[in-house]
């Protein structure tokens, strides 16, 4: 993992310094690699002293250098963070917290891709379920049946994003002659989440500084002989708030504006 900006190689290193990065920071100060990738913010005239800046994004590449995936925001104040891109593109399982709920029907285990939150940051919630012997669950677009739901509680202090779920298999049941989409096994769903910015988020935060967010999970079992009644799974995630670090460079490491080009003399 590395990270380029438009920063000098000195600016990065006191950055690094300060907040314990070990990751490699790439000084790209006149911004050649952010015009070859075709991301220069060309919002700024070059008198601005954030010319030079891209449009924030991750790019995901593999170990021939070629571009296998990619995540931009339409809001430059949002912003995917490494975790949950190493979640969804990887299957890397999340590192932090894990809880655990079993039922008679399956067990499931929950988590997210980071623990710490900022404002702006995009992170993957996980859910992965296991289910018992010769269980099964619906999947989307089952009829006659509850399929399983991920119900989410809104909130003006974060966005949910679309449900993401594994393709499901077909399971043919003689005894009633249908065939319907459906979970075995083991699988995940995911569900990505973007916290406001700070003004949207405090009135939520609790007297710890840490933020909740609870959803539940609806579904119905089945096995090989009864279809049980449908069930809801409440389930939960404690994040620690923090806010962006604004604390200036010192000032001879700072960025400086471009001159403006002279002005060409006016006509006689």
């Amino acid at each position: 993992m590395a990270a380029i900006t438009y920063d000098t190689p000195e600016l990065l290193a006191e950055f690094a310094n300060r907040k314990g990065i070990r990751y490699p920071l790439l000084g790209d100060s006149d911004s050649a690699m952010i015009r070859a990738f075709g991301i220069l913010n060309d919002n700024f005239p070059p008198d601005h002293e954030w010319y030079g800046v891209p449009f924030p994004g991750t790019y995901v590449v593999n170990e021939h250098g070629v571009v296998t995936a990619k995540f931009f925001e339409e809001d430059h104040r949002e912003r995917y963070n490494t975790s949950a891109v190493l979640v969804k593109e990887l299957g890397i399982g999340p590192g932090g917290r894990i809880a655990e709920v079993e039922t008679r029907h399956l067990t499931l285990r929950y988590s997210a891709s980071d623990e710490i939150v900022r404002p702006g940051n995009r992170v993957t919630l996980v859910v992965e379920i296991g289910l018992k012997q010769k269980m099964h669950v619906y999947a989307p677009g089952v009829q006659g049946y509850k399929a399983i739901e991920w119900r989410v509680k809104t909130s003006p202090g974060w966005l949910f994003h679309d449900l993401s779920l594994p393709d499901s298999k077909m399971l043919t049941l003689p005894a009633i002659g249908e065939t319907v989409p459906v979970y075995e096994g083991r699988f995940r769903m995911t569900r990505d989440i973007t916290f406001g910015q700070g003004g949207a988020v405090r009135p939520f935060l609790q007297p710890d500084e840490t933020l909740r967010v609870e959803d539940s999970i609806y579904y119905q079992a089945c096995d090989d002989r009864v279809c049980y009644l449908p069930q809801t799974v409440p389930v939960h995630w404690i994040f620690r708030y923090a806010e962006h670090d604004r604390e200036r460079s010192p000032e001879p490491l700072r960025r400086r504006p471009r001159a403006s080009p002279p002005k060409p003399p006016a006509a006689p």
